[in-house]
């Protein structure tokens, strides 16, 4: 298969006013409507950190995967599944409460199946927690 024939099976997703990525896709979406959302950490579209708390990161890491998402033409409810990598699993049990509460803010009542793992540390020195996603849009 050379290039061509992969990209007319799927196509890159990249939101607007974000900075480009390089050397990786913020998404990737498949002609048959499944989005692959590559892992969003807590830092803004300019790839500044605003926080270095784990909740304030959870919150933009989420806030960048709906963005994806939403740039693929796709919404929160389509989201099939979530990976989520973080490097303190202490925090992130003492924080339960505000884990809940700020994914309801971003997500709603919306829960797909996750699974969550537990790293010694992520390639940005400064993030706390990456997340990736699948969806599954109607087919284009």
């Amino acid at each position: 298969m050379n290039s061509h024939d992969a990209e007319s099976r799927h196509r890159t997703i990249q939101p607007q006013d974000w900075a480009p990525a390089r050397g990786y896709a913020n998404g990737v979406l498949a002609d048959n409507g499944v989005l692959y959302v590559g892992g969003q950490i807590g830092w803004n579209a300019d790839k500044v950190f605003e926080s270095h708390d784990f909740i304030g990161q959870m919150r933009q890491a989420l806030d960048n995967v709906r963005t994806v998402v939403e740039a693929a033409g796709g919404e929160v409810g389509d989201i099939t599944r979530l990976t989520w990598y973080i490097t303190d699993k202490r925090e992130y049990l003492a924080r339960q409460r505000e884990v809940g509460e700020v994914y309801r803010q971003v997500f709603g009542r919306h829960f797909p199946a996750m699974a969550m793992v537990v790293v010694a540390g992520l390639i940005e020195d400064d993030a706390l927690v990456e997340i990736e996603a699948t969806a599954v849009l109607a087919t284009r």
